[in-house]
């Protein structure tokens, strides 16, 4: 079962290739990528690293480890768009070689769950998608699985250096990503009495005391941020942080937006190719011989509480998930790592991802006479031609050991999102990439232009601009009446009906499934008024 090239640097290939295809083929998505990088960007300007700010108002949405690691990377290798789109990926490698570590303590006579379980992760569809994304969630995954690896370190060896571990891991938590940290790691320590085994030498009492203890510490951590940010940030900007990050966020995600099973209906895409590959689903056959095993416990129940809790709580998105991957990994790893004889079965995910191509190769026959956005018609359908390619090889390929074949998938779903990422995010560059009218707005604040903007702002122009004074922001009565008064000023102004509307415009481009215009003044009122 062993590999000619060594797991590492199967990783560290595949990771590099996902990065230079994003870094290629997009740019910041908004409203989320170009709102952190703004946030950091206007930490970098104030030369406040304390309490983040957005259009020059104060930001309580996320606490500001994320961004004091963007302006780190400023600080040395000067502003650049490059430096914050791999501080999250980076976590991300960070991960899997986490997950290593984990397999190796949990079964450190089964060299070949080390193996295959990181192989797994990458090669899963929406982790290899997601990992390149500028957000907080690759983070989090890093920080619960370091602070798992210290419940594992205080389990097996005793001392205080897991539990210092765990700490650090719950304070940079908090700092990443508010108090979800907790929920993220508590369920699986705290649950130590069911992995540990009848054989367990730990001292119950002394073990939860030791969690409280590193739940203190990583509070200690968290708070020498948060109250000097308190105090510096103002009554409001306290409350937020204190009262928004805990209570009140808890308090939202009860408010039964998505039910209980919301999450079932991903699973097959999030966890392709791993949920349509035989082998895999055969392996769960040996779940209950192994159920004694502490390092099955161990894993069930990261997974299974987390699950559940997640699915309790309606406020939900897909990527809120990817801290049980890993732990799913390494229970299939476990599972599969005495997997006996092998026949072919690599058909299914492999005739799917041809499947795929195909759907692609003909997709504008697939979608004529249909309402779709203006970039569509640019997606490079010939990229489906490789899908295929790769697809055929995939369901043809019969090594005779269990690793080749889990490569192989692993540079399927690679494979897929590279396509993705050429093929579709290439082609809608044009309607997310906000480059050009941020880099206009620069210019005009440059000459002292004042500036409005309709609706809700989300900073998606301060970064790719280097904007450095705040949009003013208006909803369209009260812009109306800015514009009068402002008769040399500009404002930006959006439409899903573009290129029907915004005509008179003095720069337009497309903007999701709509436009998003630069109107002068006189010019705005004067298309106002012939619109009635």
């Amino acid at each position: 079962m062993r590999l000619r090239i060594s797991t590492p640097w199967l990783l560290l290939g595949g990771w590099l290739l996902l990065m230079i295809v994003s870094l290629l083929s997009r740019s910041y998505a908004p409203i989320d990528e170009t709102r952190y990088v703004t946030v950091a960007w206007e930490m970098w300007l104030r030369g406040d690293y304390l309490v983040p700010h957005l259009n020059g108002e104060t930001y309580s949405h996320k606490p500001p480890l994320l961004f004091w690691l963007f302006n780190l990377g400023w600080s040395i290798f000067g502003v650049n768009e490059w430096w914050p789109r791999l501080v999250p990926p980076l976590f991300g490698l960070g991960s899997l070689f986490l997950t290593i570590h984990i397999a190796r303590r949990l079964w450190p006579e089964r060299e070949v769950v080390a193996q295959l379980a990181p192989l797994m992760l990458l090669g899963s569809l929406f982790w290899a998608f997601y990992t390149t994304a500028t957000m907080f969630d690759m983070m989090m995954v890093f920080f619960t699985l370091l602070g798992l690896s210290g419940v594992i370190d205080a389990w097996q060896r005793g001392g205080l250096r897991g539990w210092l571990i765990l700490a650090v891991a719950i304070g940079l938590g908090v700092l990443a990503k508010g108090p979800v940290i907790l929920l993220l790691t508590l369920p699986t320590a705290l649950l130590a009495p069911w992995w540990m085994g009848a054989g367990r030498i730990v001292s119950l009492p002394r073990w939860y005391l030791a969690i409280f203890a590193s739940v203190l510490g990583g509070a200690a951590i968290a708070l020498a941020w948060a109250i000097p940010a308190a105090i510096a940030g103002g009554e409001a900007y306290a409350d937020a942080i204190f009262w928004g990050q805990t209570a009140k966020r808890m308090v939202n995600s009860f408010a039964h937006r998505r039910g209980f099973f919301w999450y079932l209906p991903y699973l097959p895409i999030l966890l392709f190719p791993w949920l349509l590959w035989p082998t895999l689903w055969r392996s769960f056959k040996r779940l209950p011989g192994v159920m004694g095993e502490s390092g099955i416990r161990f894993v069930l129940s990261w997974i299974v509480p987390l699950y559940l809790a997640l699915s309790l709580i309606s406020g939900k998105q897909v990527h809120y998930l990817l801290p049980l991957f890993p732990a799913i990994a390494l229970l299939a790893a476990r599972l599969l790592s005495e997997q006996g004889s092998l026949w072919r079965d690599l058909w299914l995910p492999g005739l799917l991802l041809a499947a795929a191509g195909v759907v692609l190769l003909i997709l504008p026959q697939l979608v004529e006479g249909r309402e779709l956005p203006n970039w569509s018609g640019s997606i490079e359908t010939g990229w489906g031609a490789l899908l295929v390619v790769v697809g055929l090889a995939l369901a043809w390929f019969n090594p005779d050991s269990l690793a080749p074949r889990m490569v192989a998938l692993m540079a399927g779903s690679i494979v897929m999102v590279v396509v993705i990422n050429i093929a579709v995010l290439g082609a809608a560059r044009p309607a997310y990439d906000l480059h050009s009218m941020a880099e206009r707005l620069g210019e005009l604040q440059k000459q002292g232009v004042a500036i409005a903007h309709l609706d809700e702002y989300h900073g998606q122009y301060h970064f790719l601009g280097r904007l450095e004074q705040p949009l003013a922001i208006f909803k369209r009565r009260q812009l109306r009446t800015w514009v009068a008064n402002n008769p040399e000023g500009w404002a930006v102004v959006y439409d899903d009906k573009w290129p029907e509307s915004l005509e008179g415009a003095e720069f337009v481009r497309d903007y999701h499934t709509g436009g998003v215009a630069l109107y002068r003044s006189d010019r705005l009122l004067a298309a106002w008024a012939a619109e009635r």
